[in-house]
């Protein structure tokens, strides 16, 4: 009988540390080839300004993980129905029998993934001092990205620009309560970027949400927001002039609106992608070279950081006997 688990049991037993661990190795089995992970479904129901997302995935090697991620991105969610913008449930499988072991919110798993992979690049990416952060997007996904990047750098200050003044200040607090860390609102995108070491962007804006030329040497960037090829939160400033990775080439080139918009512009080509996150991770690429070199990760989000999340909560729930299950 599969085991049903809910958003407060999950958020009882994942913590940010485990996760960027599960889904770096996820990542590593990925650029070993030992994957099986289509491009995801997505059915755009434009009466309701909201997406459907299908996201399978089997992970071999050590990991053995079967399982399907269904997805709704809903940006006036929060808003209209005070419900989050992402919402999703996820399916995981037996992979010798393909019976199905668990059913379980998604919801947090996809924000704890996110910011996992945001913790996985920044790890290879930044510089090993990086101190200050600027974040666009004081969201559930903005927070995830601040906890990974705290768990690989010795961050100092965050600074936390959004279009909604009093969701940055409660965000602010927040974050200092949680971690410790000063976090203070910034009236201007441009304060968000000068100076800081690590940037990150996890908006659901269709159009760059800061100015390339404000870059500073040696910054990292995380851009996670936009998923959709007619959206982007980074200019073609700041991808002509950055080394490009990606969480999937094939992906991103369908999906990522930072990378299509330029390419159809001449402004690059797909061979400016300089690599795979997973050949980071396997040594197959350097990461970062230079201290004053600007970077860039760009991920659309993949299966294999929600499957391996799910196996690694339903290992953990088995083991701690949490959850119920059920007949169907």
């Amino acid at each position: 009988m599969p085991l049903i688990l809910n958003k407060n049991e999950i958020e009882s037993i994942l913590s940010m540390k485990e996760t960027i661990e599960i889904v770096e190795e996820a990542f590593k089995q990925f650029a070993l080839k030992n994957t099986i992970m289509p491009l995801r479904t997505c059915l755009n129901i434009e009466q309701f300004n909201g997406q459907f997302l299908s996201m399978p995935a089997y992970i071999g090697g050590n990991m053995n993980s079967l399982g399907l991620k269904v997805v709704t991105v809903y940006k006036q969610n929060p808003i209209k129905y005070e419900l989050p913008t992402i919402i999703a449930t996820i399916q995981l499988h037996d992979p010798k029998t393909g019976e199905l072991l668990a059913l379980m919110d998604g919801t947090y798993i996809t924000a704890m993934r996110t910011g996992a992979v945001v913790g996985v690049a920044t790890k290879y990416l930044a510089n090993k001092d990086s101190k200050i952060v600027g974040l666009f997007g004081a969201g559930v996904q903005g927070k995830s990205c601040v906890l990974a990047v705290k768990e690989v750098r010795n961050i100092e200050l965050i600074k936390v620009y959004d279009l909604i003044p009093t969701k940055t200040k409660t965000f602010c607090e927040e974050i200092h309560k949680k971690t410790g860390i000063e976090a203070i609102p910034v009236n201007k995108p441009k304060e968000a970027v000068i100076g800081s070491d690590i940037i990150i962007t996890a908006t659901t804006s269709k159009n760059p949400v800061f100015n390339g030329e404000w870059l500073e040497k040696g910054v990292h960037i995380n851009a996670i927001g936009s998923h959709t090829p007619e959206a982007r939160e980074l200019d073609e400033i700041t991808i002509k002039k950055s080394k490009i990775v990606v969480d999937s080439k094939e992906a991103t080139l369908k999906e990522a609106g930072d990378l299509i918009i330029p390419i159809k512009n001449g402004i690059i080509s797909s061979n400016a992608i300089y690599a795979e996150l997973g050949e980071l991770i396997v040594g197959k690429k350097l990461g970062r070279e230079s201290k004053d070199e600007i970077t860039v990760f760009k991920s659309v989000g993949l299966a294999i950081q929600d499957i391996s999340t799910a196996k690694l909560v339903y290992e953990k729930a088995v083991k701690e006997n949490i959850g119920k299950t059920i007949e169907i």
